[in-house]
């Protein structure tokens, strides 16, 4: 089995945005502390929903939190 084909900026964006703890994003995005946690390990991959709820929880557009590599 390859490599995740989806990555993320998570853990910077959040140290960016005042050092925002897992725990606060979970809150705001509408999930788990834990579904952060696997997200950021690249163990979970998001539903575009959620994804797009993060990328609007930071004010980016979405290519500056995940990262799709077609390579992998």
């Amino acid at each position: 089995m390859g490599k995740k084909r989806i990555s993320n900026n998570i853990r910077k964006l959040r140290f960016f945005n005042d050092e925002m703890t897992q725990q606060h994003l979970a809150e705001k995005a509408g999930v788990t502390r834990q579904t952060i946690i696997a997200m950021e390990k690249d163990r979970y991959s998001p539903s575009l929903e959620l994804a797009f709820k993060i990328a609007y929880v930071f004010g980016v557009p979405l290519e500056e939190v995940f990262a799709y590599d077609p390579e992998n």
